[in-house]
């Protein structure tokens, strides 16, 4: 089963593929128009044992080196849940996109599933702030929502109490069962994350030159790293009108 793709949209897309490779061993492949990052996470059926991290695209010159983070995750019992990383280590001292990678791996290895696909489709807004965002799990439709700036319109139960802005993570943690629960955030991250379609980022050298309100949010932007975070010219895809670029595309 393939995505019903909307392939005249102007939309930004994410490819998240996650697969058991090997007993005790998971990779996590997350691929957009602004990055790609592969996490390979080993553990013994209990607990991490480590992790791995390969950065194919990334958008500043720093982004790679966040992947020493994610070592910190050794030791860290496997859980369903998507934020139980979060709770073993800081994920603004990691890369965002990598962090992810690594919670969508140890979800899959203690859930005990082989493959799993996730596609996401987030076309550009409206003149009145408008658009649909649609989520797909191995091709099958699972997520959709209408947005505004406001955040989600007229969804179905339980998402017309979500927060949109702080909290969205923990309300849909203490709210949803872990499965549905990591869909609903990885379709909030996207409709955040495609925002940057279309926007000059190339014409942004350095990211100390980004908003304030980025400061802290990841290895990159932390004080101590992102005077130093150079622009990674060239980086962004375009997956818009063909989907079937990811994994070739680099």
């Amino acid at each position: 089963m393939e995505p019903d793709f909307d392939l005249t949209a102007d939309a930004y897309r994410r490819r998240i593929l996650v697969t058991a490779t090997a007993s005790g061993e998971v990779v996590s492949d997350l691929e957009d128009d602004f990055h790609h990052f592969r996490v390979t996470l080993r553990h013994d059926g209990e607990r991490i044992v480590g992790v791995e991290c390969e950065s194919f695209r990334w958008p500043w010159s720093t982004c790679p080196a966040a992947a020493d983070s994610l070592r910190a995750l050794a030791g860290m019992p496997l859980s369903t849940r998507f934020t139980a990383a979060g709770q073993w280590t800081d994920p603004k001292q990691n890369c965002t996109h990598q962090f992810d990678a690594a919670c969508h791996a140890i979800t899959h290895a203690a859930s005990e599933r082989d493959r799993r696909r996730y596609d996401v489709e987030v076309p550009s807004r409206d003149a009145n702030g408008e658009t649909r965002v649609r989520l797909w799990v191995d091709g099958a439709a699972s997520l959709e929502w209408r947005l505004t700036w406001g955040g989600i319109v007229d969804p179905v139960a339980p998402f017309d109490d979500a927060p949109w802005k702080g909290g969205f993570m923990r309300w849909a943690d203490a709210t949803l069962e872990p499965d549905h629960a990591e869909r609903a955030i990885i379709l909030r991250r996207a409709s955040d994350i495609g925002m940057g379609r279309g926007m000059d980022l190339d014409g942004v050298p350095v990211a100390d030159q980004l908003p304030a309100n980025m400061s802290g949010v990841c290895y990159t932007m932390q004080p101590a790293v992102v005077h130093f975070a150079d622009r990674h010219v060239g980086s962004i895809r375009d997956f818009s009108a063909e989907p079937e670029r990811f994994g070739n595309a680099d």
